[in-house]
């Protein structure tokens, strides 16, 4: 076998589990909640802690695969998120499994820089838009095998072999790699911009934390205020680096392409509204609707069997016709399945979901693929790693900053919503129960309220978190729909780079750009 398939296989793997880590983490967060005594933020950062660490050190990867090796840094990056699911697999306590996701995030960030990168170099003409539709297949089987296979590990097993089912895969991934994937470099590759990353990591950690504190605290607490000030100040000043230091992380010129500021926009879109909101969906149907973890999982599945639909067609179409065709309408119909799965209530049932599950499912699909080969398609391959990195930089602020955001809205919903809902003997209790429900501790809430208001305390909770919930869809649909509204206006075809439309050979290996096919046209 060729090794350009070999590479595809290396690749798909190492994507498969990491793609399968985040469907799994996401079922599995109640049982990780009870099983570890977490608290609703703690919650929230074993999921932005890993999306957290990916977004910062995404573009600082890229930078180092071009200089000392893609398949180098790719290998590293497997090894460090294998031994990193081994110790959340092993974890005691709610802060040791926020580090160790930091762990995988840090794995995950250079697998993510240099997978598409790989693949952008070994294949050409046809065969790459058969090598992006395996690879969107294999990201929608991992998607849609994440939430089923979760709930089956955590009943018949434990939370903790979600992360210790990664080994196998990963020791799988690294012998593949070694032995057959081919070492590529930029020769005139710059030097990691460490400015850059300092600034980007410790912006986003502040404004992330400033929007988790605020589900806690309040809006105007001064530390929430001062975070979100400091996190925003941070990020502006990374901007202002990278248009005048000499070697960027990121070449914040690309963004005056269009196509390219089409394609973040919509990475950021993507991940910050369907992904983002799937937490609370989780949450919802265990928590509220009372289903066990493998019951949600088969749930949502729904979704993520959707999008095999469309995802490998995707694959195949952006060869053919306008990229843009595929992401907006895409995005587009995402945030109509957003706007379908609201108008939930206290008496809805899991099937009010599922026309909304299903359309925004089949959006997702036709997204991911082409907009992964947009990131790398409108830039020579020696930026191959940069774009590729940016791409999934903005899909991980995505769904780390919509995960944070939606969390402190909807804390600060549900108390709005309670105080309304309870019955007038309880009315001015809705701040503690709130809190009790971002304790996860909703029985034990019941069970402490008198017999007689018990019925009317349990009917209040469940209309309460779903007119919560009922914001989150309504807010993440109008950024879905924007994100499609802007990849409609934003791709164009002819910013696409020509690269050589044969199989790369060793002068290829360079990084030099070639003529070729254009995707998308």
């Amino acid at each position: 076998m060729d090794k350009k398939w070999w590479t595809l296989l290396a690749v798909c793997t190492g994507t498969f589990m990491l793609l399968l880590d985040v469907t799994i983490v996401t079922v599995a967060q109640p049982a990780i909640h009870a099983g570890l005594h977490a608290s609703f933020s703690d919650v929230q950062w074993t999921l932005d802690a890993y999306a957290l660490t990916l977004a910062s050190l995404l573009l600082t990867s890229g930078a180092l695969a071009d200089r000392y090796g893609r398949k180098r840094l790719f290998v590293i990056g497997l090894t460090i998120f294998t031994l990193g699911s081994l110790l959340c697999g092993l974890a005691a306590n709610p802060l040791m499994i926020i580090l160790s996701r930091c762990g995988q995030g840090i794995g995950g960030a250079i697998v993510f820089a240099t997978s598409l990168a790989l693949l952008g170099h070994s294949f050409r003409g046809k065969d790459r838009g058969t090598a992006f539709g395996i690879w969107g297949a294999v990201t929608g089987v991992a998607v849609a095998a994440g939430p089923v296979l979760g709930g089956l590990i955590i009943a018949g097993w434990d939370w903790r072999g979600i992360f210790l089912v990664n080994l196998p895969i990963g020791v799988f991934a690294l012998a593949v790699t070694i032995w057959q994937v081919e070492e590529v470099r930029a020769p005139a590759a710059a030097r990691p911009d460490w400015t850059g990353f300092g600034l980007l990591t410790i912006g986003l950690v502040g404004l992330v934390y400033g929007l988790i504190r605020a589900s806690e605290t309040s809006w105007t607490d001064t530390w929430v205020l001062t975070c979100l000030a400091a996190g925003s100040t941070l990020l502006a000043a990374f901007v202002v680096a990278e248009i005048t230091v000499a070697n960027p992380m990121f070449d914040v010129r690309l963004l005056r392409v269009p196509t390219f500021a089409g394609g973040s926009i919509a990475a950021f879109a993507m991940n910050g509204s369907l992904y983002a909101v799937l937490l609370y969906l989780v949450i919802y149907l265990q928590d509220i609707l009372g289903y066990s973890a493998l019951g949600a999982g088969l749930r949502v599945s729904v979704i993520t069997l959707a999008t095999l639909v469309t995802a490998t067609a995707a694959g195949r179409l952006s060869e053919h016709m306008p990229v843009r065709w595929l992401i907006g309408p895409g995005l587009l119909l995402v945030g109509i399945g957003l706007i379908v799965m609201a108008g939930l209530t206290g008496t809805s049932s899991w099937t009010h979901l599922i026309p909304g599950f299903f359309i925004a499912g089949l959006g997702c699909g036709l997204v991911n693929p082409p907009l992964a080969s947009t990131s790398i398609g409108v830039v020579p391959p020696e930026q191959a790693g940069m774009a590729s990195g940016t791409n999934a930089t903005f899909r991980q602020i995505g769904i780390a900053t919509g995960i944070a955001a939606l969390g402190s809205i909807f804390v600060s919903q549900l108390q709005s919503h309670l105080a309304a809902a309870l019955p007038p003997s309880l009315a001015g209790s809705a701040g503690t129960i709130a809190a009790a429900v971002r304790q996860g501790s909703v029985a034990r809430v019941l069970a402490s309220v008198p017999a007689a208001d018990r019925g009317a305390t349990a009917l209040a909770l469940r209309s309460s978190f779903a007119a919560g919930l009922d914001d989150l869809l309504y807010i993440t649909a109008a950024l879905a729909l924007a994100g499609g509204v802007c990849a409609l206006l934003l791709i164009r075809s002819k910013d696409f780079v020509k690269r050589e439309s044969a199989a790369p050979g060793p002068a290829q290996s360079s990084g030099r750009p070639m003529a070729t096919s254009t995707p998308g046209e």
